[in-house]
């Protein structure tokens, strides 16, 4: 059975840094795409970010709102996948969720659609205080 575990949402104060991690379980992930998403109370669950596997190397995108500030990253060898998030605002406050897909995603048309993955985490809480 197929799992992703997300850790390390926490309480922050504004400026602050976390890192999220999801770790698979029951089946190997190295060549999935791994994005996050996020959902705040009230709205749709949103994009985050991706980052995709090809034999070149990984691609990595980003929603504007955390460009420049998130860093998707992946170990194909912890079959863990990471969320290095910096320079957080209030607005950044929701739950975050891993998701995989088993083959590759082109365009956000794909990559950035709930739809488009196979497996899902739990989700994390991530609090931004001001």
């Amino acid at each position: 059975q197929v799992r992703l575990a997300e850790s390390g949402g926490g309480l922050v104060q504004a400026g602050g840094s976390l890192r999220l991690s999801c770790t698979a379980s029951g089946r190997t992930f190295s060549r999935h795409t791994w994005a996050w998403f996020r959902q705040a109370p009230g709205k749709e669950r949103e994009f985050v970010a991706v980052i995709t596997f090809s034999w070149s190397g990984d691609t990595a995108y980003y929603a504007d709102s955390v460009k420049g500030r998130f860093t998707i990253s992946r170990d194909s060898a912890k079959n863990t996948v990471y969320l290095q998030m910096n320079s957080l605002k209030p607005e950044d406050t929701a739950v975050y969720y891993c998701a995989a897909r088993q083959n590759y995603c082109s365009g956000s048309g794909c990559y950035a659609a709930v739809t488009s993955y196979d497996y899902w985490g739990q989700g994390t809480q991530v609090t931004v205080s001001s």
